[in-house]
């Protein structure tokens, strides 16, 4: 906020918060009489010429009312109309300051484009956790392509073509943005709705846990590495038969076989494949404690 905005707020007002409820705020600015035409020209120019900040404040008091009807319109996105009608009065002091009444227009006409912008400004910051609209283009779809959704539900093919054409984006775009629309946020620890069986997962679900840290996956691959280092030595210790029944008996779960099958190949007992694979896991746990 710039240094005449500034003492546009700091110097004392006829409607302080003092007056302890939205109601009785809105109710003050619709006493506060409409300017006409003459009165709004002649404190325009006192303030242009002469930077008169009573002039200055007056513009902004005779229009408070109009920034609470502006507010009123973005009901529908959850956020304080108190807050909105805050915001909404930092664009219309804006505008106040940079009003020419030389150019023939009314305030009101010339102040909306900046109520607008400081409440659009606050919506797209605070409408979700995360940030839904960040380009110009995104800004646009994001308030238009809302209207239209609460009109039309979810866009058809066919609409969906129109809405791009119309805002001059791409249907991806659109179809992007209709997505975000659609989401919502979420606690990180449980879903909104404990009781709802059908309720999204909560992030703590799935999200990496603090253990999962650089340090701690380091120190876990190395050991995984001298784990397999130890296995293949300890392998390679073994004769070939110990090492295959080793292998085939411990080492491929998926092609698991039994002591008959073995003994079957090597044309001995079951007892005598039991015996071998004793033998060869002694040897290699031997191996490993060493």
């Amino acid at each position: 906020m710039n240094q005449t905005t500034t003492a546009l707020v700091s110097h004392n007002l006829p409607i302080p918060s003092a007056l302890g409820s939205l109601d009785a705020y809105i109710n003050a600015v619709h006493q506060i009489p409409v300017l006409s035409v003459e009165d709004e020209q002649a404190l325009a120019r006192r303030y242009r010429d002469h930077e008169d900040l009573d002039a200055a404040r007056e513009l902004v008091h005779s229009h408070l009312r109009f920034v609470v009807h502006v507010a009123r319109g973005y009901n529908g996105y959850g956020l304080p109309l108190g807050d909105l009608i805050q915001e909404g009065n930092i664009g219309l002091m804006k505008a106040v300051k940079r009003f020419d009444p030389a150019v023939g227009v009314r305030l009101v006409s010339f102040a909306v484009h900046w109520i607008r912008a400081e409440m659009h400004e606050y919506i797209l910051k605070n409408w979700r956790i995360v940030k839904v609209a960040t380009t110009k283009a995104q800004r646009k779809l994001f308030f238009n392509l809302r209207k239209s959704k609460t009109r039309l539900g979810w866009l058809n093919a066919e609409e969906v073509s129109a809405v791009a054409k119309d805002l001059n984006v791409s249907e991806r775009e659109v179809l992007e943005m209709e997505s975000r629309l659609s989401g919502r946020d979420i606690g990180f620890d449980a879903p909104a709705d404990e009781d709802d069986d059908h309720a999204p997962p909560a992030p703590s679900g799935y999200l990496m846990t603090q253990d999962d840290d650089p340090a701690q996956a380091y120190e876990r691959a190395d050991s995984e590495d001298n784990q397999l280092a130890l296995l293949r030595e300890g392998l390679a210790e073994l004769d070939a038969r110990s090492r295959d029944i080793v292998k085939r008996r411990w080492l491929d779960p998926e092609a698991k076989v039994t002591l008959q099958e073995l003994a079957d190949e090597y044309g001995v007992s079951a007892e005598r494949i039991r015996q071998v694979e004793a033998n060869a896991l002694k040897k290699m746990r031997a191996l490993f404690a060493a």
